[in-house]
C-alpha cells in the first residue's frame, strides 16, 4: 500500500498525470481529458467546467504488488487548504513542473513543505511535447529555487516535439549524487565494486530519507516516460507503514456530503484497524469503503471511506493521533458574502456553514449583520459563489475583498482576577502572563502554578478560552507568536447545603472560568501592547522584455519591492515581494501595462509590521475590552 499525492502549480498537468496514470494500470480504458471535462478525479460540474481540480480526490490503482491510492490535489493557490490536508497522510509524492512554464510560484512554496517535511518525492517535468519545452532550463531553476539535491534520472529526445522521448541513465551516472551522503559508496565504487544493483538500493534508501529527489522527465499527453516514472514510483518510494493490530490511530482529511446530505469521512489509517460499528466519539460507524469497495474495517496504511460520524471534522484525529498539522499560512483575505434576498440569509449562513465543514478555513463568522468568509484569492471566491447557487439554490454577492492581518504582542503584560473580590462575579481566580514569542510558532500555553493545583476540568476550560479569546486582539485580529502562562489559580470546591443536591451558587464550575479568562487575557494584552502585521506575497511577474521599463515604476508606486529581473530574448520574468493588499491593484492595471501579456503569480511569503496606523476590524465576541459590556452579556442569565 503506498498513499500518493500529485502536487503541481496549476495548469502544470497534475490530472492529465493521474489520468495517464491510471491508464496505463488499465483502470481506464481512454484517457480523459481536462480541456473536455472527462477526468476521473475532476468529478465536480465546476472543475470540469474551469478546467481545474478544487477539490482533492482519491482514486486506487495497482502498481505491480503495490495498491497505490493517488490523491489529486488542486494547484491552484486558491485552494492550498485541500493541498495541506492531504500532506499529513501522504507515503511519498510526485510534484509535477511544466517544461514550458518551469518552476512557478506555488512550485516553490509546494517543495518548500515538501522538504520540511521530508516527505519522500519524485518530481516529474511535463509537457516535454510541447513547443517552448527547455530541459536544461528548468533543471537548472529547480537546482537554484528547488533543492541542490535534484538528480536527473535520464535525458530527453526530440525535445520539443511530438516525438519527444525520455531516456534513462545508467545507474553509474547518479554516483556523485548519491556519494555526497554516503563516502562509503564512493570508496567502494573506486576500488571496484561497481554494482548497479547497490546503487539502486542507496537511490531508494535516500529518496525514502528525503536525501535526493530523482527528476523523471515525459508526457501525460503521449505517455511519454510515464513508464519510468510509474517504476520510480514503485521502486523508490516508501510503502505505507503501521501495524493493524496496534493502538488506533488515524486521521480525517476531508470531509464530504452524500446523496442524503450524510458526512462522508476520508481516513487515514496509520496504526491499529477501524470497524464497522465501531463507535468513537464524532459517532457510530455505520458502513466503511476502501478503494470504493465495502469493507468491514480500514487497517493501518489503508484510506477509507467512514459512513455514520455525525459530528466529525477536518483535521480530527481517530483514536490516538493528534489530528493534522497546519504546513502553510492560513487565508489573508476576507470578504463579505450578501445574499441576493434578505430572506434567504438564515438559508445562506446554513449552506455556508456546512462548506465550512469541508474546509475549515473559510472560518465563517458573523460581525453584526454581516456574514463574513475567509480566502486565499478571487477564484475562491468565484468558485463559493457558484457552489452557493448550484448545490444550494442561494444566489449572493460579495463586498470588496480586505486584507486579514495578525496582532502580536509587543512585550510581556500579566493581569490577574481574585475570586471574590468587588467586581469579579465570578468563582474563580485567574492570573495570566503574555508573552513574544518567534514568528511562526502559534500559540502556546504554559503553567507556573502547581500540578494539582486546580481540577484538570478548570485548566482546559482556562486554555481553551485562551486560545478562542486571542482569536480576537486589541484591533480585533487573530493574536499568534506568543506564550501564555497561567501564574495564579483558584476556585471554590464542590459544596452544598445540608443534605441538598450540589449548589453552583457556592461551588466553581467550568463556566466561572469561561467567563473569566477572557477578561484577564485582554487585561494582559493591553499591558503588553500589540503589533499589527499584514500579510506580505513573493510576486512572478512575466512580461514582454520591452515593457520592462513602464511595469517596474507602476509595480514600486503600488508597494512592491522587486529582487530580480531576468531578460531573455523578448520576454522578462521579474521576482519580488508585495502586500497582499496591493496584488488586487497590480492585476488591475497588467494588462495596460504589459500590452495584454504580463502574468502575475503570487503566493504568501511572511508577515510584515504595517506601518502607520493599525486597521481594525469589528469584534464578533462579547468584547472583553469593555468590562462593563462584556459583564452585562456574559452574567446576564446568572
Amino acid at each position: 500500500m503506498l498513499n500518493l499525492g500529485i502536487l503541481a502549480h496549476v495548469d502544470a498537468g497534475k490530472t492529465s498525470l493521474t489520468e495517464r496514470l491510471l491508464y496505463a494500470a488499465g483502470v481506464i480504458g481512454e484517457v480523459g481529458s481536462v480541456d473536455d471535462g472527462s477526468t476521473q478525479t475532476d468529478t465536480l460540474a465546476l472543475e470540469r467546467q474551469r478546467g481545474i481540480t478544487i477539490k482533492s480526490a482519491v482514486v486506487s490503482f495497482p502498481i505491480g504488488a503495490t495498491t497505490v491510492n493517488l490523491i489529486d490535489t488542486p494547484g491552484h493557490p486558491d485552494f492550498i487548504a485541500e493541498v495541506e490536508r492531504v500532506l499529513s497522510v501522504l507515503d511519498g509524492a510526485v510534484l509535477v513542473i511544466s517544461a514550458v512554464e518551469g518552476v512557478q510560484a506555488q512550485t516553490h512554496v509546494l517543495m518548500r513543505v515538501l522538504r520540511r517535511l521530508r516527505i519522500p518525492t519524485l518530481i516529474f517535468v511535463n509537457k516535454i511535447d510541447r513547443r517552448g519545452a527547455d530541459g536544461n532550463r528548468v533543471l537548472k531553476q529547480i537546482a537554484d529555487r528547488l533543492t541542490p539535491a535534484a538528480l536527473p534520472m535520464g535525458a530527453v529526445r526530440h525535445l520539443g516535439t511530438r516525438a519527444a522521448a525520455f531516456v534513462p541513465d545508467s545507474p553509474a551516472r547518479h554516483l556523485e549524487v548519491l556519494a555526497e551522503h554516503d563516502d562509503a559508496l564512493l570508496a567502494a565504487w573506486l576500488d571496484g565494486q561497481r554494482d548497479a544493483e547497490r546503487l539502486g538500493e542507496k537511490l531508494a534508501a535516500q529518496t525514502r530519507e528525503g536525501l535526493v529527489y530523482p527528476v523523471f522527465f515525459g508526457s501525460a499527453v503521449t505517455g511519454a516516460g510515464v513508464d519510468e516514472l510509474t517504476a520510480g514510483i514503485e521502486r523508490l518510494l516508501p510503502a505505507a507503514a503501521g501495524d493493524a493490530g496496534g493502538q488506533l490511530s488515524g486521521a480525517v482529511f476531508k470531509v464530504e456530503r452524500g446523496p442524503a446530505g450524510e458526512k462522508i469521512a476520508y481516513v487515514r489509517m496509520f496504526s491499529g484497524t477501524l470497524l464497522v460499528r465501531q463507535r468513537l466519539p464524532a459517532g457510530k460507524v455505520t458502513s466503511v469503503s476502501v478503494g470504493d469497495r465495502p469493507a468491514q474495517a480500514v487497517t493501518a496504511g489503508q484510506i477509507g471511506k467512514v459512513h455514520g460520524l455525525a459530528a466529525i471534522r477536518i483535521g480530527d484525529p481517530i483514536g490516538d493521533a493528534v489530528g493534522l498539522a497546519h504546513h502553510f499560512a492560513p487565508p489573508t483575505l476576507e470578504t463579505v458574502v450578501v445574499p441576493g434576498e434578505r430572506r434567504h440569509k438564515a438559508a445562506l449562513h446554513a449552506a455556508l456553514t456546512q462548506l465550512a465543514e469541508q474546509d475549515p478555513l473559510i472560518n465563517l463568522r458573523q460581525a453584526g449583520e454581516d456574514i463574513l468568509v475567509s480566502l486565499y484569492g478571487e477564484v475562491q471566491k468565484e468558485v463559493i459563489q457558484a457552489t452557493l447557487a448550484a448545490d444550494f439554490g442561494v444566489a449572493v454577492t460579495f463586498r470588496d475583498t480586505t486584507v486579514i492581518c495578525i496582532e502580536r504582542p509587543a512585550g510581556p503584560g500579566a493581569a490577574v482576577e481574585y475570586m471574590k473580590a468587588e467586581g469579579n462575579p465570578f468563582l474563580a481566580t485567574v492570573g495570566l502572563r503574555v508573552e513574544p514569542a518567534p514568528a511562526g510558532s502559534g500559540v502556546a500555553f504554559g503553567l507556573e502554578i502547581e500540578l494539582g493545583a486546580l481540577p484538570l476540568a478548570f485548566l482546559k476550560a482556562i486554555e481553551d478560552t485562551v486560545r478562542a479569546t486571542l482569536q480576537q486582539g486589541l484591533n480585533g485580529w487573530q493574536v499568534t507568536d506568543c506564550s501564555v502562562i497561567l501564574t495564579v489559580s483558584g476556585y471554590a470546591p464542590r459544596q452544598s447545603h445540608a443534605h441538598a443536591r450540589f449548589d453552583k451558587s457556592m461551588s466553581s464550575t467550568g463556566a466561572d472560568f469561561r467567563g473569566l479568562t477572557p477578561l484577564v487575557v485582554m487585561e494582559a494584552l493591553k499591558r503588553a501592547g500589540t503589533r499589527t502585521f499584514e500579510p506580505v506575497q513573493r510576486f512572478h511577474l512575466s512580461l514582454p522584455a520591452e515593457t520592462v521599463g513602464v511595469a517596474l515604476p507602476a509595480l514600486a508606486r503600488l508597494g512592491a519591492v522587486p529582487q530580480t529581473q531576468v531578460i531573455t530574448g523578448a520576454s522578462a520574468a521579474v521576482d519580488g515581494l508585495i502586500p497582499a493588499a496591493r496584488v488586487k491593484a497590480i492585476e488591475q492595471q497588467l494588462p495596460a501595462l504589459t500590452s495584454g501579456e504580463g502574468l502575475l503569480e503570487a503566493a504568501f511569503d511572511h508577515y510584515e509590521q504595517v506601518r502607520g496606523p493599525a486597521p481594525a476590524r469589528p469584534r464578533t465576541d462579547h468584547n472583553p475590552l469593555d468590562r462593563k459590556e462584556y459583564l452585562l452579556r456574559v452574567t446576564r442569565g446568572i
